[in-house]
């Protein structure tokens, strides 16, 4: 798999898994419950499956990804996830997003375009 198309899937697949674990937990009814039979009643749940095995997926990926790039590249990078995550979850599940949270996104943005523009591949 190309370089940058493995790393694409892995900053992508995170944040929609997340977007569907969200989506799921909040159709489940009770909200959060100490009873452990409301989770596996919500590994179940369509939605929250989906997520879940997105986050499998995405987890092969980015051992992947970390075994041909540097650590200190990836961990960066792959931050610009938590920008889509905001994006995500205030356009689909109309969360209420702070201006203060709206400057902490654009920072990560500025982060992980900085780390971006470094060499990402191992050099040892």
């Amino acid at each position: 798999m190309e370089f940058l198309a493995l790393l694409l899937l892995v900053i992508f697949l995170k944040p929609f898994s997340n977007l569907f674990l969200a989506w799921g937990m909040k159709r489940m009814a009770g909200g959060i419950s100490m009873n452990p039979l409301f989770y596996v009643k919500a590994v179940f749940e369509p939605l929250v499956a989906i997520g879940m095995l997105m986050q499998f997926f995405w987890l092969l990926l980015r051992m992947k990804l970390l075994s041909l790039a540097d650590l200190s590249f990836v961990l960066p990078v792959t931050a610009f996830g938590y920008v889509l995550t905001t994006f995500l979850g205030r356009f689909f599940l109309q969360e209420q997003v702070s201006t203060q949270r709206w400057i902490a996104v654009l920072l990560i943005s500025l982060g992980t375009a900085v780390a971006g523009s470094t060499r990402g591949i191992k050099t040892s």
